[in-house]
């Protein structure tokens, strides 16, 4: 059984192998973790498609290959062996970069490949597990994801359907020749312009040369890729959070009390955004060369710094949910950030980005937008300052800077100014007694 290099979200298309979990001659179960691989700002495990013993693990830890190469050998047990045996001629497609033909993918992707001359079907592992749990023909769901691919949403939709109480295949879910891949609807980027790097500048005797690893390498790559495709364009504005600071003074220590976890000023700030979303759409969109993709999800894509780098994870649905709801979403997720135990789910799918800045002191900033998103928005800190009323008088009261980086090909100043006095004015109406929590 071959494993091959997963994809690693949506827009993804190679990974870096940080480090093996077994070794050759090692049995595994299914679903076991068996390799680390490094994506855009997160660490995610690949899980073994079923159990087995280890032969051969092709790639060394650290390289960085295409997604679809071939990583890694074993030998399936029981049904998982049947099947390859069963895929005959369907599986004689070779991998990607002079790979030997695939029979199965990694990251627990039981699919076969298409037949010669077609894009391969690669599956997700939140898709085979719905699947599997579903006894789902995969080859019968429509496909909305780059060049056709399958998606999670596609699943759940297909299951609400109701046509999934027909499509019982049980056991391992075989991908087998499918329907023409489903119109391209995910964004595609713009060739970059060419350029010449400068030279790298050479260190001193006396200076420490520190290596850049993988991670900081994807960073890199994904702010140059979004400084190059997306003209960025910024604006800001103040605003009065008086009574939001009230607010979570008086009901922080019974909210604790109650939910266990402290009551942070980032859901009040996520919920201003996501209502203002609905108010401004085109706001969460991205650019597809031709034609804007207006998305009807809104997605809150959360900057979390660690030790070693930037991780943003998504709170999917994040209109749907409360303050309290919110608030336990984003301690989670920046718990388990910092603790490197994300999974490629959770920073998948973002459609707009909010960014507190102000956690650091900041007061002023021109964050980079998280491609291919159109914009991002950083709340700076609260501070008290003398302000004068609209009655002449001056009064100390805590005020905040929101920052916006726009994709300037999507958005103008105009609906920017807009969305960004949605947001102003939602915060500034939150106070004692004028915002429920749950």
């Amino acid at each position: 059984m071959d494993i091959l290099m997963p994809q690693l979200g949506e827009s993804v298309t190679e990974g870096t192998l940080g480090k093996w979990l077994v070794a050759p001659g090692e049995a595994v179960k299914k679903y076991q973790p068996i390799a680390e691989v490094i994506t855009d700002k997160v660490n995610a495990e690949i899980p073994a498609p079923a159990d087995g013993v280890m032969a051969n693990l092709v790639i060394s830890e650290g390289t960085t290959v295409k997604v679809g190469t071939l990583i890694a050998v074993m030998n399936a047990a029981g049904a998982a062996a049947a099947a390859v045996a069963q895929a005959g001629p369907q599986a004689a497609q070779a991998a990607p970069g002079g790979a030997r033909p695939a029979a199965l993918t990694g990251a627990a992707v039981a699919s076969l490949d298409r037949p010669k001359g077609e894009a391969a079907s690669r599956y997700s592992p939140a898709v085979l597990k719905l699947a599997q749990e579903h006894g789902l023909d995969l080859s019968r769901i429509p496909g909305t994801g780059l060049g056709g691919r399958i998606t999670r949403k596609d699943v759940e939709g297909y299951i609400a359907s109701g046509a999934a109480a027909q499509d019982c295949v049980g056991g391992m879910v075989a991908a087998q020749a499918a329907a023409p891949a489903a119109p391209l609807t995910e964004p595609v980027a713009p060739a970059r312009p060419a350029y010449t790097p400068a030279p790298a500048p050479q260190p001193l005797a006396a200076d420490q040369v520190i290596p850049v690893d993988a991670v900081r390498r994807r960073i890199a790559e994904k702010m140059l890729q979004s400084k190059h495709e997306a003209p960025h364009a910024w604006t800001m504005m103040p605003v009065d959070v008086t009574g939001l600071v009230k607010l979570k003074e008086q009901m922080g220590e019974e909210f604790k009390r109650r939910e266990g976890v402290s009551l942070s000023f980032v859901p009040f700030f996520i919920k201003a955004v996501v209502e203002s979303l609905k108010e401004f759409p085109i706001i969460n969109s991205q650019w597809a060369g031709d034609s804007i993709i207006m998305k009807k999800e809104i997605n809150i894509s959360v900057a979390v710094a660690t030790e070693t780098s930037l991780a943003v994870p998504v709170i999917k649905n994040a209109d749907r949910l409360s303050i309290s709801g919110l608030n336990h979403a984003v301690a989670d997720l920046a718990a388990r950030a910092r603790a490197g135990k994300l999974t490629l789910d959770d920073i998948s799918g973002g459609t707009f980005t909010v960014n507190n800045t102000g956690y650091f002191g900041s007061f002023m900033s021109a964050p980079i937008i998280n491609h291919p998103q159109a914009a991002i928005l950083s709340f700076e800190a609260i501070t008290k300052t003398p302000v004068v009323l609209e009655n002449d008088a001056i009064a100390i009261r805590s005020m905040m800077n929101i920052c916006m980086s726009l994709d300037h090909r999507i958005l103008d100043g105009l609906v920017c100014g807009r969305f960004l006095q949605a947001v102003k004015a939602r915060l500034q109406g939150y106070g004692p007694g004028t915002v429920t929590l749950y």
